[in-house]
């Protein structure tokens, strides 16, 4: 039995990016490669995970490794093993990055247990990292991993995904934490420079934010009958599918969506009906149970519409261990709405067995509705704004973290305060009565995006740190 599990990525053209980034950029990224790649001197650069679905850090391996491949670079994807507690404890960790101390403090037998799990997958990665490789490690769950992989003479970039820009009780025990566990990273790479802890010394940080691919099937074209064939399949719309529901998997062969979500509501929308959708992780932070009662209290009693909140089928998230206790709680609120409201929200759970189906499925989603929203209570980056912004959808979402820098003034709508429901309800009814602001707003949204959290210039900052490692004695 094998801990460390090898994920194969299919190879993406980085030609598929031209139409959207133009020739200049491209060629840009082509001349960042070939120089990477004689920086590297035939070592490989290694990816550590703790999961290969689910949640925006695989997703985003699965499309950027891929152009790597097609530019000739060596790279691999491993994702490590851990058990129930395990991931309990790292789950934890994540909520007091976030600020939020829920589950109490960790003691030292999860301290114990932690590095006893990381030492036990470091042990197989051993055996296939080689002295001067790169190895970025992604979360708090792989920071245990530094100091064996650095000891063996692996070069070592520690990747937090999470983060917020201010200080408490929670935060300051989560990075006491981990802090230990990262001395032997040489690099760090945060989304915001307002993430990095004070003793993380200032030479040792890249700032890159995260970006999305427009030829992924979560993000590629998807005309309305397309569309609306994925949503009556997968059982969110009423009525039968107008044609097939196809999309373009990753490896540009074709795919059909087939599997059906679990969709949970008294009623269906049709095609005309508008859609208030979002969809996120089943996570307490993503407050989808707020997003629900805002809407149920502010804007389904003055006007039409539907609230669609879609996340993955708790099972196949194996990094998460409160996604089915934050559904259940959203399907317990759900039960208790008058029956009127009810009607007019669905939960919708997205099978994940197909990553690419899954894609498409959220695509569908996103294109189909009138409002995108990301009421986070604390957010990382939130790259689900910028895939609603790229769809040309107007997108509300919380002034916290990352969301703060996807939407710029006039591409968005900001809630200062994400716990202000009626706040909340009031955009949400102002952009479904106004489709002429809502289009204004999507179309600057789409620009946006475009200028600037697009995958080149995620890859060309990678290909400064890493050039710079390999490079260093």
């Amino acid at each position: 039995m094998h801990l460390v599990r090898s994920v194969e990525v299919p190879r993406h053209s980085v030609a598929r990016l031209e139409p959207v980034i133009g020739g200049e950029r491209l060629a840009r990224l082509v001349r960042a490669a070939d120089q990477f790649r004689r920086q590297l001197a035939g070592r490989t650069v290694w990816n550590v995970s703790s999961t290969a679905v689910g949640g925006g850090v695989a997703e985003q391996l699965y499309v950027l490794l891929g152009y790597v491949q097609d530019l000739g670079i060596p790279v691999r994807w491993s994702v490590i093993t851990g058990d129930a507690a395990f991931f309990v404890t790292t789950k934890r960790l994540h909520n007091q990055i976030h600020g939020d101390a829920a589950g109490g403090p960790l003691s030292r037998a999860d301290d114990d247990h932690y590095a006893e799990m990381l030492a036990a997958n470091a042990a197989e990665l051993l055996g296939q990292i080689r002295p001067g490789d790169l190895v970025l490690l992604h979360d708090p769950q792989t920071a245990g991993l530094a100091e064996a992989l650095a000891g063996a003479g692996a070069r070592v970039t520690w990747r937090s995904h999470i983060g917020v820009d201010w200080e408490n009780h929670a935060t300051r025990a989560g990075w006491g934490f981990l802090r230990p566990y990262l001395a032997a990273a040489e690099r760090f790479v945060f989304s915001r420079r307002a993430y990095v802890p004070s003793w993380v010394p200032g030479e040792k940080v890249a700032i890159i934010p995260p970006s999305i691919d427009p030829g992924s099937p979560k993000n590629q074209d998807l005309d309305e009958a397309t569309v609306r064939s994925i949503l009556a399949t997968i059982g969110v719309l009423d009525g039968a599918a107008p044609g097939p529901a196809t999309f373009v998997r990753d490896d540009d062969s074709t795919g059909i969506v087939t599997r059906p979500a679990a969709v949970t509501g008294d009623g269906r929308p049709g095609p005309g009906d508008p859609l208030v959708v979002q969809v996120s992780r089943w996570d307490r932070l993503k407050d989808m149970a707020g997003v629900m009662r805002g809407f149920a209290e502010y804007v389904a009693p003055a006007c039409g519409g539907y609230l669609v909140l879609a996340g993955p089928e708790v099972a196949g998230v194996s990094d998460d261990p409160e996604g089915a206790a934050v559904l259940a709680d959203c399907l317990r609120q759900w039960r208790g709405l008058p029956a009127a409201v009810r009607a007019r929200i669905l939960l919708v759970t997205l099978p994940v067995e197909d990553v690419d189906e899954n894609a498409a499925m959220v695509n569908a989603l996103q294109r189909h509705a009138a409002v995108i929203t990301q009421k986070s209570l604390a957010e990382g980056f939130g790259l689900t704004v910028a895939e609603g912004m790229w769809k040309g959808r107007p997108v509300i979402g919380s002034a916290i973290g990352g969301i703060i820098d996807q939407i710029a003034v006039g591409t968005g709508i900001l809630l200062p305060d994400p716990r202000d429901l009626e706040a909340f309800g009031a955009a949400v009814r102002g952009l479904l009565e106004d489709p002429g602001e809502a289009d204004r707003l999507g179309r600057a949204a789409h620009a946006r995006v475009r200028a600037d959290y697009v995958g080149d210039l995620h890859l060309l900052r990678y290909a400064d740190l890493f050039g710079a490692l390999a490079t260093r004695g």
